[in-house]
């Protein structure tokens, strides 16, 4: 089943945003019930307030804690305190604190005056404002009293469980502490209370986090369907051969980017696809030509025309040689371009071997009326390269010339060696070639008119050639304008030590 983008943008906002909703709740939940048992505890603990003064007053009056029972009676006297506060009313002014007795002759000590009676407390079982009623009704059973030294005095027993204390302060002193017991999870039952009160907002936090999901899902997916529409749709349009299809490029984003790289691809394929329509009609159109001349030639002879005389017959041989030479560059660079042509590199000292190509073509120049210039030879032109393709490169630059540099004109053969480079450089004399045809002299078929044109001989592929051979050496063909007139060819490979060779 296909799943839509703006679904899986859907369904990911929706459970990022449930996360972290669930997330929330859950820290929420932790941090309730970590933090209500001392919120709870520190609530109990001021509403002990009551019996803190009370037990202060009495330390104050008897001088200490001897006021407490002892034995078993002490752990339920703190439950007792606290009925008698909470039932107690004021019928009488308070007595003064430290009455000074009155002094006799020798009179025995009056008995001690009994207690005045005390503020009453406010029930212990009040809820806490917020919390369920019940949660602190056991608030007499969990206080626990101490001495300054913190030793058990009366209450609850002192067990494991924490005790959250209140000092009982007698004069700016602390003469014994108040402590509630509070249990591993005191507060579960106001914590709970509390979630549960929660719940209703947490379903609409809920709620909400859904709409938005939908929301940021719908125009998420509208920002980013609309140009990958515009890729498929591009791509579609490609795929069925019309290369001129280009997508819109004013994004910024990595979407933008990938429509730039498309329009780029699109038009390389469309480049390319114009070279192989030319490939085709020029492949065709140079096979063609020496086709048509032997068929008129032999029809003419069959025809009686023409007789097969040797001059006939060698007219028919040239258009044969012909045809052989441009099916050779075709297969040479049909084998190159799928990377199959064979090298095998060795040492060579490359100004040596085009000093030896040029002194093969030295009569043909000579015949030529075209004067053939060596400049000093250079330092050592060490590279690897294959000795026989080279051979091939010069004979097809050499050959270039003959064609195309007029007559009592000029070829001049130099290197130079440096920066890991040994360059070759033939010039050639007029006619020169116009500044926009240089970048295209390496083009398969392709001829600067009227110069250099099919006349001069050729098929347009040498040079072609020459850049593949060299580039498989891993060496580099260029073309500039000479300082004699016409061409200068440059030819790059590595170099070499000497040593190393």
């Amino acid at each position: 089943m296909k799943v839509g983008i703006g679904h899986r943008l859907l369904i990911a906002v929706l459970l990022a945003i449930l996360t972290v909703a669930g997330a929330g709740v859950l820290l929420l939940r932790q941090n309730v019930l970590d933090s209500f048992g001392d919120y709870a505890v520190a609530i109990e603990l001021d509403r002990l307030d009551g019996l803190s003064n009370a037990l202060a007053r009495q330390y104050r009056h008897r001088g200490g804690w001897t006021f407490i029972p002892g034995g078993d009676a002490r752990r339920g006297w703190i439950t007792d305190e606290l009925s008698r506060l909470r039932t107690t009313r004021v019928t009488a002014p308070v007595a003064p604190v430290d009455p000074a007795p009155p002094v006799a002759p020798a009179p025995p000590a009056p008995p001690a005056p009994p207690m005045p009676p005390l503020p009453p407390l406010p029930p212990p079982a009040v809820p806490v404002p917020g919390a369920p009623a019940g949660v602190t009704q056991d608030l007499h059973e969990r206080v626990t009293l101490l001495d300054d030294a913190g030793r058990y005095l009366a209450g609850r027993a002192p067990g494991t469980l924490p005790l959250a204390r209140r000092p009982i302060e007698v004069d700016g002193r602390t003469v014994g502490f108040l402590g509630v017991a509070r249990s591993h999870r005191p507060s579960d039952a106001m914590a709970y209370a509390f979630l549960d009160q929660l719940q209703r907002s947490l379903w609409l936090i809920g709620a909400a986090a859904i709409v938005l999901s939908a929301l940021a899902a719908t125009l998420l997916a509208r920002h980013f369907r609309r140009p990958i529409d515009h890729l498929a749709r591009g791509a579609a349009t490609l795929a069925a051969g019309d290369y001129g299809v280009r997508l819109p490029q004013e994004r910024s984003d990595e979407l933008g980017d990938l429509a730039r790289h498309f329009n780029v691809l699109a038009e390389r394929l469309d480049q390319a696809e114009t070279a192989r329509r030319q490939w085709v009609a020029d492949t065709s159109h140079e096979l063609r030509t020496p086709l048509a001349v032997l068929r008129a030639q032999l029809e003419a002879i069959q025809d009686g025309v023409r007789q097969a005389t040797p001059e006939t017959i060698d007219a028919m041989r040239r258009q044969v040689l012909s045809l052989n030479k441009l099916i050779d560059e075709l297969y040479a660079l049909a084998r190159a371009d799928v990377g199959e042509s064979t090298v095998q590199r060795h040492a060579l000292d490359l100004w040596t071997l085009a000093a030896s190509e040029a002194g093969a073509f030295a009569d043909r120049f000579r015949q030529a009326a075209i004067a053939l210039e060596l400049a000093p030879l250079p330092a050592p032109a060490m590279v690897l390269a294959d000795p026989d393709r080279m051979r091939q490169v010069l004979a097809n630059l050499f050959e270039n010339c003959l064609r195309y540099t007029s007559a009592g004109g000029a070829v001049r053969l130099a290197a130079r060696v440096g920066h890991g480079q040994v360059v070759l450089m033939l010039d050639d004399s007029a006619p020169g070639v116009p500044d926009d045809s240089l970048a295209r002299l390496a083009e398969r078929f392709y001829r600067v008119d009227p110069s250099r044109s099919r006349a001069h001989g050729g098929a347009g592929l040498g040079l072609a050639l020459c850049r593949r051979l060299l580039e498989a050496q891993g060496g580099a063909l260029a073309f500039a304008h000479s300082p004699l007139g016409g061409l200068r060819v440059t030819v790059s490979l590595p170099s070499i030590a000497k040593e190393d060779a």
